[in-house]
């Protein structure tokens, strides 16, 4: 792998908040022609820093605006344990995010619901009946101050 430089840096930044940029104005923007830039970006996404590119969403206005983050301790934490609460957390698409935490407690999900009937149900039919989960303990979001998918 090829250390990063200045450039790419700036190819990276720009890419994260312009996805849809043409590759013309990247280039401009991080001082390369065309050609250049677009190697560049063909190099950064086969060597994996570039892992694909996306919309974001304004989930408020698709009626997804209650978030929840819920703190999961598991009853075991042997790798069989964590590897079978990994997967069945990915099935679950109110969880936008599942991060393992060191700490207090095992994982922290970031839950986003319709309202709070809707999350208590994701709560209790889905989050709890994951595997190992022991207990859980849930932190509502009164207001988004800095979300970097809106």
């Amino acid at each position: 792998m090829v250390e990063l430089d200045r450039i790419d840096h700036s190819i990276i930044r720009e890419l994260q908040k312009h996805a849809r940029i043409t590759v013309t104005e990247l280039a401009s923007r991080v001082g390369l022609s065309k050609t250049p830039c677009q190697v560049r970006m063909r190099r950064l996404e086969e060597q994996g820093y570039i892992t694909g590119y996306t919309a974001l969403v304004n989930q408020t206005k698709l009626g997804q605006s209650h978030i929840a983050f819920a703190q999961v301790t598991l009853n075991d934490t042997s790798s069989s344990a964590l590897t079978a609460f990994n997967n069945a957390a990915k099935q679950i698409s109110a969880v936008e995010q599942c991060h393992m935490i060191a700490g207090n407690f095992d994982y922290l999900l970031k839950v986003r619901t319709r309202n709070m009937a809707e999350y208590r149900q994701v709560l209790g039919e889905q989050i709890s009946a994951l595997p190992h989960v022991l207990q859980t303990s849930t932190f509502v979001v009164m207001e988004s101050v800095k979300d970097a998918g809106i």
